[in-house]
């Protein structure tokens, strides 16, 4: 069978600057896939080109088999990609709610859309309790469940999540990557961008090391975790 998600050789460029170098990987269905990488090594636009925010000037990116890198952004989302991007970007003068609505936007409004609202608020109490709440006005963590819940609000087959623990306290990353854990085990596979290399590689399967656009290594977490490079690299120890 086809992997959920696999890109091959891809090369995406910012103007004259070659962003991703052949970029080849692949997520299985019901994995947790991380990206490791120091900041600039290509891994915000690995997310952006799978999304069809920019563009890769060459190779493929198959979801379930099928080409996707001339598909708009939209198209892809309808067909099982979901993003929750870095700086999390809600809509800070619309309320929790309307958020959300804006991740369903390319569904249809009836029952199962409604039942999706629940499952996000199940994962996200504080979501409930801050439904009517203007975006804007929330804390950073709040922000960040609200970015994951928008995106899940697309039913995604794969999740792609770019830094969810940036600028978070301690006490809400743990939080945050017990829901990613969640998220997963109620079937959904997930793309991890994360800065936090030891929690990305303690619940992902599998893990890539990206430096300049290249991907150098991949591999078990378990075998990143403990080669010597990596945990000088990006472990600090």
């Amino acid at each position: 069978m086809a992997p959920l998600l696999e890109l091959i050789d891809v090369h995406t460029y910012y103007g004259v600057v070659h962003a991703l170098r052949g970029v080849s990987l692949k997520v299985e269905e019901g994995e947790i896939v991380t990206l490791i990488g120091s900041n600039g090594a290509g891994k915000t636009t690995t997310l952006r080109t799978i999304s069809g925010l920019e563009r890769a000037r060459s190779g493929s990116i198959k979801l379930k088999g099928k080409s996707i890198e001339k598909a708009e952004p939209h198209e892809i989302v309808k067909l099982g990609v979901g993003h929750s991007p870095e700086g999390r970007r809600v809509f800070a003068r619309m309320s929790v709610r309307e958020n959300l609505e804006m991740g369903a936007f390319l569904r249809k409004a009836g029952p199962d859309v409604q039942k999706d609202f629940k499952k996000v608020f199940d994962l996200f109490p504080r979501l409930k309790e801050r439904e009517s709440q203007a975006a804007g006005t929330m804390s950073g963590g709040e922000q960040q469940m609200l970015a994951i819940g928008r995106a899940l609000m697309a039913q995604p087959k794969i999740l792609l999540l770019d830094e969810p623990s940036m600028g978070l306290a301690p006490i809400l990353v743990e939080q945050i990557f017990d829901i990613i854990t969640e998220i997963n085990s109620r079937g959904t596979a997930v793309l991890l961008v994360e800065q936090n290399a030891m929690m990305a590689l303690g619940i992902a399967k599998r893990g890539y090391i990206l430096q300049i656009g290249e991907v150098t290594l991949e591999d078990s977490c378990d075998k990143l975790a403990k080669n010597p490079k990596v945990r000088e690299a990006y472990l600090g120890v």
